[in-house]
């Protein structure tokens, strides 16, 4: 099956000669949920823009259900649901009517009971008369998500949707997107909250200087990319590692309590019993250990790392 996004050597060069995109490509299944991470500049916002038809690429692809997004303009706009970082809304107008409205710009015939709905999903029913001059930001927040829904799109665009807002609104807009999943909706995510991507997006793509670092599926990422981390609680203190358990790189803590072995999640387990036949051999008893997996956060952090 065709992606429902396709991105091809997509360069974005501005007037002022900043180069936000440099050659990107990535392919979007149908239905699945993709965590665009970067840092500020990273090239993520140009990305999504160029996709919604909203800037123009210096070079390259970009297709959505099949179609140009240069020369199919209006047909693949009317498959893309946005909700940008900035809070653009008519102050004086009702929540309904700014959704209704938002419908209609797409050239969709008024739907009440899907206004509805959405307006209910987002907790947004009670105030549907309120103007949004009235409305916490949280609230304005949630106003733009619905209107990004309002005409049903293939594909929804969330450009640091929890950014500044409450826990009961991240906590709607998880339960939101996993519903968008069922009914097979494409969503791609920007988000400064690495955990919040760590527990629902499929897969994780990384862009930092306009470069796409690398896409790939999460669980896969986590186990080529991710270490663990044993921690041995001893029963006596040690002053300093023996020279002969080198090999392991083991890492005392200050106290004296701790040792810490990193490794690979790959690596032979074999590795870890002989570890531990060496600890006994140096009379280092062991009272209790643990492992850790490294996080998406700090597999993110040693990446960008290594670009200047």
């Amino acid at each position: 099956m065709a992606p429902i996004i396709s991105i091809r050597d997509l360069t974005k060069t501005y007037a002022s000669g900043f180069q936000a995109l440099k050659g990107v490509s990535l392919d979007i299944e149908e239905g699945e949920i993709l965590a665009l991470l970067g840092p500020n500049g990273a090239g993520k916002t140009t990305m999504i823009s160029i996709v919604c038809g909203i800037v123009n690429p210096t070079y390259g692809q970009v297709t959505v259900g099949g179609y140009d997004v240069v020369h199919d303009f209006r047909k693949t706009r009317a498959m893309i649901g946005l909700v940008p970082q900035e809070l653009t809304t008519d102050m004086f107008e009702t929540v309904y009517n700014t959704v209704s409205f938002s419908r209609g710009l797409h050239g969709c015939p008024a739907d009440p009971d899907h206004i509805e709905q959405v307006l209910k999903s987002l907790s947004l029913w009670e105030k549907r008369n309120s103007s949004l001059r009235e409305l916490s930001g949280g609230m304005k927040r949630r106003v733009l998500i619905a209107k990004a829904l309002s005409h049903k799109p293939k594909v929804l665009f969330l450009d640091e949707p929890t950014a500044g807002v409450d826990v009961a609104l991240r906590r709607d807009m998880w339960a939101l997107v996993s519903e968008l999943r069922k009914t097979g909706v494409t969503v791609i995510l920007t988000t400064h909250y690495i955990e919040e991507a760590e527990e629902i997006a499929d897969r994780v793509g990384i862009i930092n200087h306009g470069e796409m670092l690398l896409v790939e599926e999460k669980r896969a990422l986590m186990r080529k990319l991710g270490r663990k981390r044993m921690v041995l609680d001893l029963i006596s203190p040690l002053k300093s590692i023996p020279g002969r358990l080198d090999e392991w790189r083991l890492k005392l803590a200050s106290d004296g309590m701790q040792i810490v072995y990193e490794y690979e999640p790959n690596d032979n387990p074999g590795a870890l019993m002989a570890l531990l036949a060496a600890l006994e051999t140096s009379n280092i008893g062991v009272a209790d250990m643990s492992t850790r997996q490294t996080s998406l956060e700090e597999i993110f952090v040693e990446l960008i790392g290594k670009k200047p």
